[in-house]
C-alpha cells in the first residue's frame, strides 16, 4: 500500500491530532497560521490553539496579487506562476513558524490550506448563470506538502461547489460543531474583507443553522484608505472614520444593488464590493466630493447596517441574541459602536470568551475541516458530507 495512505489511516485513528490551519483572505494582507491540537471529531471536538501568527505579504508581492485578484481580465501566465509561488511561500513561512515555536515537521499530522481566493462567482450575481456557482483559490497544495514534508489538504471550497452550494462561507460546519449551545441564541459574526455570520438558535440542529455572507466587512474601507491615504493599509482604530459623519443618501443608494434582495444564504466578494461599486453609487447621488472622513464614516456605517439587517432577519429583542465577533473588524471601535447602536437588543462579545482567538478563528476552522475530512462522523451533517479538501502527499 502507498506509504502516504498508510500514514493517513494512522492519523485518522489517533485520539488527537496536531493540524496547522492556513488562511489568506480577501484583504490580501498576509497569511494566518494556526497550530491546533484537535481532540476527537464531530460534536466531541475539542480544539486548543498552540501557536498563532499572522505573516504579512511583502508589498511588491501584494501588488502582484492585486493584479489578478477579483478582476475579470487577467494575465493567465501570472496566475500560473503565482499558484506555484503562493504555495512555495506559504511552505517557507510554515517551516519558519515551526522552528520559532520549537516544533518539527514530524510532529505535525496535517496542514489545512485555504489558499488565496482570486475570484468568486456565484451564479446569482451573473447575467449568464449557465455554468452555475464557481470559485477559485490558488496556492498549490503539492508545493506545501513537498516543501514542508507534511500531508496537506487544500482546495476545500470545491466540494461545496460540487454539491450545488456557492462554496462560501464554509464557517457553517466548524461553528456548528464548536459553538451550538442550548442556553443562548448565538451569532458567530466574522468581519474580514467580507462579513459573514452563522446563526445558531438554541438547540439548533445542523439543518436549522444558517451561514451566509452579508456584504462588505473591511474591504470597502480598506480599499478607500489604500487609494486616498498613502502608506496606510487600513483605518487604524477607525481614526479617519471617527472624524467624519455618514451620508445616509449614499448608503441608501448602495443598498439598491440586487445582492441585497437575494435570500440567505448567499455569498459575495470584492468582485462586487469594490471602488467601482462605490464610485457608481457616489455618482448617482452626487456625493463624489464629500470629504474622505465622511466617506469612511459612511462606509463604516454601511458595513454595520449590512450586518444588522441580517441579524434583524433572524432575531428580535425577545430572543436576546449574543453576537460573538471575530476577524479584523473586531479591532474597529467605530464599527462595533455602530453595531451596538443599531442593535441595542443584542449583546456583543469577542470569540476569545469562547476560547477562540478572534484573529485566528478562520484558520482554526479550516484545521477543523481537515480533521473532519480525515476522521469525522459525517452523519452529524445528514446528507452534507464533510469530505472536503484535496490530499497532497509529501512523496
Amino acid at each position: 500500500m502507498n506509504p502516504g495512505i498508510i500514514k493517513l489511516n494512522t492519523i485518522s485513528a489517533k485520539r488527537e491530532r496536531l493540524i496547522i490551519g492556513l488562511m489568506s483572505g480577501t484583504s490580501l494582507d498576509g497569511l494566518d497560521i494556526a497550530l491546533c491540537k484537535i481532540e476527537g471529531f464531530g460534536k466531541s471536538t475539542q480544539i486548543t490553539l498552540l501557536a498563532f501568527e499572522t505573516i504579512s505579504y511583502p508589498t511588491p508581492f501584494k501588488n502582484e496579487l492585486k493584479q489578478i485578484c477579483f478582476v475579470k481580465n487577467v494575465d493567465l501566465e501570472q496566475i500560473c506562476l503565482l499558484n506555484k509561488e503562493i504555495g512555495s511561500l506559504h511552505a517557507k513561512w510554515i517551516n519558519s513558524f515551526l522552528k520559532r515555536n520549537h516544533y518539527e515537521a514530524i510532529d505535525i499530522d496535517l496542514i489545512a490550506s485555504h489558499g488565496q481566493t482570486i475570484y468568486h462567482s456565484p451564479a446569482s450575481l451573473r447575467v449568464n448563470a449557465d455554468y452555475g456557482n464557481a470559485t477559485l483559490q490558488i496556492g498549490d497544495g503539492d508545493q506545501i506538502a513537498v516543501q514542508t514534508g507534511v500531508i496537506t489538504l487544500s482546495d476545500f471550497r470545491q466540494k461545496n461547489i460540487a454539491q450545488g452550494e456557492e462554496g462560501a462561507p464554509l464557517a457553517l460546519y466548524g461553528d456548528y460543531l464548536l459553538f451550538a449551545n442550548q442556553a443562548e441564541n448565538r451569532i458567530l459574526l466574522n468581519i474580514g474583507g467580507i462579513s459573514n455570520f452563522t446563526i445558531l438558535p438554541k438547540s439548533a440542529t445542523f439543518t436549522e443553522t444558517v451561514c451566509t455572507d452579508l456584504g462588505p466587512g473591511n474591504t470597502l474601507m480598506d480599499r478607500f484608505i489604500q487609494k486616498h491615504f498613502e502608506g496606510k493599509h487600513f483605518d487604524e482604530d477607525a481614526k479617519v472614520a471617527s472624524a467624519g459623519k455618514f451620508n445616509q443618501i449614499l448608503i441608501d443608494e448602495m443598498f439598491k444593488h440586487p445582492f441585497f434582495k437575494e435570500d440567505f444564504p448567499k455569498s459575495t466578494g470584492p468582485e462586487l464590493f469594490n471602488l467601482v461599486y462605490l464610485e457608481k453609487a457616489s455618482a448617482a447621488t452626487n456625493t463624489s466630493n464629500i470629504s474622505s472622513e465622511d466617506m469612511m464614516a459612511t462606509l463604516n456605517r454601511f458595513t454595520a447596517l449590512c450586518i444588522a439587517k441580517g441579524i434583524n432577519k433572524y432575531f428580535t429583542k425577545v430572543d436576546e441574541p449574543v453576537v460573538y465577533v471575530s476577524g479584523g473588524g473586531v479591532h474597529n471601535p467605530l464599527l462595533l459602536a455602530n453595531l451596538k447602536e443599531i442593535l441595542p437588543f443584542a449583546t456583543f462579545k469577542n470569540t476569545a470568551i469562547l476560547g477562540i482567538n478572534p484573529d485566528a478563528k478562520e484558520a482554526i476552522l479550516f484545521a477543523l475541516l481537515a480533521n473532519e475530512t480525515i476522521a469525522g462522523d459525517y452523519s452529524v451533517f445528514n446528507e452534507n458530507t464533510l469530505s472536503m479538501g484535496k490530499v497532497s502527499f509529501p512523496n
